[in-house]
């Protein structure tokens, strides 16, 4: 037997330790039986006879499975960690003196050890199996018991997304991301080019990787995604990782008043109306050598979209009022969260000024899509909202477990707003369910009921009916509408509103 600590090897040092994968088909084939003394005694479980084929939870072009520790009650300023099972066979959760990860081969089985440093964990709290390609997890005899999704459960298969608690701790599962390196990534070690680009999602990581690539260019780039998924915070990182030495600002086109976006935007000269008693640049010279974010760019009156493209293609402005054109250097970042390409189509966005603007297009997920970084975003928060005194801040349970069920449709936005509310209601330190907002208090599970489906509840549903035929259809929305049965105008209208862009699943 052979227990390797995180800190003692990478994925890479032990690949030559492996089996080949020929050899590990091969064994595959055999039924085994976990019952010797070495696994007995360490994973302090009966022993038990396992069937093992060919089809356990086999690597797919999707990936592998993770575990994800998104919160811990009793220190939730602890950002979380990532934990990779790659070619396990058996994983056991119990408590240990620090984030840790041990593998050790045995009787042809891979068993995986995660240890979390919960006072009230057991030492062997569960134990995760996979069981003809799905995982199935069992208590094993834990002080606290084992709760999958707000449930206290004796063994469960485990879906994607599901909820794992276990003593004061919650965990994500996720079953197939793109294999990551090391097996076990604490979000303490991250060390993002910016605030706001950390994130423990190896899929979303990989686009903030190539994000920052583009941000030390000269490329543009769109941002799409909600509304509260936290646009303004990447087109801030883009502007920190550019160098550039200008300003960072940010205009929300939607909140300018039609007749006065062109004025603001490209600013005017004394005299060119009524009440311009003087010169303005407007943001776009004021912009200069810096970065000029334009949110819901979709709210863009074409008038002013037609002066946009001249800034992108000449980069020039003529001020409202002027005769002649001032030469600018700036960068511009778009952000929406509406169908830009629907727009086109209907003759209310510019598609030229589509093209210039989508050099490089980043799809922000939603909060409920991106649970992984439940614990680095509350981290955050807390770290922002509280201050120095956010190390004291703890959750009890079920408060937690409201947090972590919650489907959250305004994002981190809303989020944000849950924790100063419960911030300011929690004197002592301590946020209870009581502290939360109502609309958490009422998702807090009974056990023995079911309560009938929210507004919510529908509208997850049907965000998640729609991205399965999106993937299915490959964004052909018309192939979707067929599909369910709908119009294409009723299924564009859904696709708005739920911040869905089609485009994100074309090949």
């Amino acid at each position: 037997m052979r227990a390797v600590s995180r800190l003692a090897r990478s994925r890479s040092s032990r690949s030559h330790t492996r089996a080949t994968p020929s050899a590990r088909r091969a064994r595959g084939r055999l039924a085994f039986c976990v019952a010797g003394e070495s696994v007995l005694n360490w994973c302090m479980e009966p022993a038990r006879t396992i069937s093992r084929t060919d089809d356990r939870t086999p690597p797919t072009a999707a990936g592998q499975p993770h575990l994800f520790l998104t919160l811990r009650c009793d220190r939730p300023v602890e950002p979380g960690a990532r934990f990779c099972l790659d070619d396990a066979d058996v994983v056991t959760i119990g408590r240990a003196d620090s984030l840790s990860i041990e593998r050790r081969e045995e009787d042809r089985v891979t068993v995986l050890r995660i240890g979390i440093p919960d006072p009230r964990m057991s030492s062997a709290h569960a134990r995760l199996q996979s069981v003809l390609g799905s995982w199935v997890v069992e208590d094993a005899g834990s002080k606290n018991g084992t709760w999958l999704n707000g449930k206290q459960v004796k063994s469960a298969t485990l879906a994607d997304g599901a909820v794992l608690e276990l003593g004061h701790s919650f965990l994500l599962y996720r079953q197939a991301l793109p294999a990551s390196n090391p097996e076990l990534l604490d979000a303490r070690e991250l060390r993002p080019a910016a605030p706001g680009l950390a994130t423990l999602s190896p899929v979303l990581g990989a686009q903030l990787e190539r994000l920052v690539l583009m941000a030390r260019s000269g490329v543009p780039i769109l941002i799409r995604g909600e509304t509260g998924t936290g646009k303004e915070v990447i087109a801030s990182a883009i502007h920190h990782v550019s160098g550039r030495p200008g300003p960072f600002l940010a205009v929300n086109c939607g909140a300018l008043p039609a007749t006065l976006v062109e004025s603001e935007l490209f600013g005017y000269r004394k005299g060119a109306f009524s009440g311009a008693t003087e010169d303005r640049p407007g943001l776009v010279r004021s912009s200069e050598k810096g970065t000029l974010l334009l949110d819901e760019i979709g709210d863009l009156p074409l008038p002013a979209q037609a002066a946009l493209l001249r800034v992108l293609q000449e980069g020039e402005v003529l001020a409202v009022g002027a005769t002649h054109p001032v030469k600018v250097d700036l960068r511009v970042i778009a952000s929406t969260h509406r169908d830009l390409d629907a727009l086109v189509d209907e003759e209310r966005f510019r598609s030229d000024l589509l093209a210039r603007l989508s050099g490089f297009t980043l799809s922000l997920p939603p909060l409920r899509e991106r649970r992984e970084d439940f614990g680095l975003l509350i981290a955050a928060l807390l770290r922002k909202l509280a201050g120095e005194a956010a190390d004291g801040v703890t959750f009890s349970p079920e408060a937690a477990r409201a947090l972590l069920l919650h489907t959250w449709p305004l994002n981190v936005r809303e989020l944000e707003k849950c924790l100063s509310g419960a911030i300011v209601l929690s004197r002592e330190g301590r946020i209870e369910l009581e502290h939360l907002p109502s609309s958490l208090q009422s998702r807090e599970p009974q056990a023995g009921t079911t309560p009938p489906p929210s507004k919510q509840d529908k509208e997850r549903s049907r965000h998640e009916n729609l991205v399965a035929l999106l993937r299915q259809h490959g964004g052909n929305v018309t192939a979707v509408a067929r599909a369910m049965g709908k119009g294409r105008t009723q299924v564009q209208r859904w696709l708005r509103r739920l911040g869905i862009d089609p485009l994100s699943f074309r090949c």
